[in-house]
């Protein structure tokens, strides 16, 4: 199983500099290249009973590391095919994860309406 990037027994595993995307060796995975691992995980995951300002500010900072991650991208996709039901990842809080996942399920479902229109229309025609 997959862990996740903000484990911090993983924090002395990355290297100091940032690998762009196209240079980046395609046999490791795609963690190996973290930003997030080396920052404390409790930046990108919340603690019990966190109040509201703090968690946005919490939020706020793990998202700044996000943006200069080489890897966002597919930790996003990670997050959003797992699904990560907690934290930050690949720039996005859970509940942002959750309006993405049902915009893509009725994005979905539109095209395959779409779709069988198409063919009733060709079949008719």
């Amino acid at each position: 199983m997959l862990q996740p990037p903000h484990s911090s027994l993983q924090v002395a595993a990355v290297p100091a500099q940032r690998v762009p995307v196209r240079d980046r060796d395609q046999d490791a995975p795609w963690h190996t290249e973290a930003v997030c691992r080396r920052d404390e995980a409790g930046l990108f995951f919340a603690p019990s009973k966190e109040p509201t300002a703090a968690r946005l500010s919490r939020e706020q900072a793990a998202k700044r590391v996000c943006s200069g991650c080489p890897v966002m991208v597919e930790c996003r996709e990670h997050a959003l095919l797992q699904p990560e039901p907690y934290g930050v990842w690949g720039g996005l809080t859970a509940a942002e994860r959750r309006v993405v996942l049902a915009r893509r399920r009725r994005r979905d479902l539109e095209l395959k309406k779409a779709a069988r229109s198409a063919e009733r229309i060709a079949a008719a025609g």
